[in-house]
């Protein structure tokens, strides 16, 4: 989600941004969401019906995180603190690339607080308005045009399925795509870390 508020951001206030850095790179269109709620059961069947267990029945063929959004405002504290933990947990299992263990999901609150977020602006349509459907951060790329910008992918990060970060860098004139083959939507895997680093620094002796 940092990358599409940033990418929205940019957009939206182009004469204040110099330039972007953005990793583990979404736009925040309804087919990522779909994908990376539904879409992936397909690979991870186990763990899908794991997550939608805790989901009433009825709810499970429609918007997967606005129905945990409202098991994460349960006045009943266990029934938060299960739909946390299930939603974090199947973050951890659609992982493509080691590390699977997240330490940071063990924290509660930090566990609460991150599954109350996500499944805010994912069962919200990011709040991006109409044309969610087809992808409003790509739709308006062009906006980007006077903005350079460094997106460094994990090769095996799952939310490349959809193609997204290649869509967005060939509609964005001034950024340049950089992959690590061996890396997941992780910031910290090996070699993300580096080229981070370096994009920053680049454009810091600008």
């Amino acid at each position: 989600m940092g990358s599409v508020l940033g990418l929205r951001y940019a957009q939206t206030h182009p004469g204040v941004v110099t330039e972007l850095v953005l990793t583990a790179v979404a736009t925040g269109s309804n087919p990522e969401v779909t994908l990376m709620t539904k879409g992936l059961g397909r690979l991870f069947p186990e763990a899908f019906a794991r997550f939608v267990a805790l989901v009433p029945e009825d709810e499970r063929d429609g918007n997967l995180p606005a129905a945990y959004n409202r098991l994460l405002e349960s006045p009943d504290p266990a029934v938060r603190e299960r739909a946390a933990r299930a939603w974090t947990d199947w973050e951890t299992a659609v992982a493509s690339a080691p590390p699977r263990s997240v330490p940071r999901y063990e924290d509660p609150v930090f566990r609460m607080g991150f599954a109350r977020t996500v499944t805010h602006y994912w069962g919200n349509d990011h709040f991006l308005g109409e044309g969610n459907d087809e992808g409003v951060v790509l739709r308006d790329a062009h906006l980007l045009a006077d903005i350079p910008g460094t997106l460094v992918q994990g090769g095996l990060d799952p939310g490349n399925l959809l193609g997204i970060v290649w869509r967005l860098h060939h509609a964005w004139p001034g950024s340049e795509l950089l992959l690590v083959d061996e890396a997941g939507h992780n910031a910290a895997a090996p070699g993300v870390t580096d080229l981070l680093v370096a994009a920053t620094d680049k454009y810091a002796g600008r």
